[in-house]
């Protein structure tokens, strides 16, 4: 096979990147930590993330524009969740190596 056969499209590429900085955030990584495998409304995020309705809202609608987050409109509530199930694995393996880790206990490079 030859190399750039495994290379993927310069737009794919820019999607990745993108939809990686959009998760890279503080706080919407803390939004996806939270959200989990659940369906939550904006209401219960806020509850546990503990900031603003507006910036909660905000940093969502980042989410959902990079396909990270899907929502439904319930009344007047909006449930968000994590688009699919390729990225709860994502997220879940990311926690445990970068969340889980302690990486005061691995010892410097020699």
């Amino acid at each position: 096979m030859d190399k750039t056969d495994s290379i993927e499209p310069e737009e794919d590429i820019v999607l990745t990147a993108d939809a990686l900085k959009a998760m890279g955030h503080p706080l919407r990584w803390k939004i996806l930590c939270t959200l989990g495998n659940s369906e939550m409304s904006v209401g219960e995020i806020v509850e546990k993330i503990g900031t603003s309705q507006s910036n909660v809202s905000q940093h969502l609608d980042q989410l959902r524009n990079k396909n990270i987050v899907r929502s439904r409109r319930d009344a007047n509530r909006i449930y968000y969740c994590v688009s699919n199930e390729k990225l709860l694995e994502l997220i879940s393996t990311m926690r445990g190596v970068l969340c889980e880790t302690n990486l005061t206990d691995i010892p410097p490079p020699q």
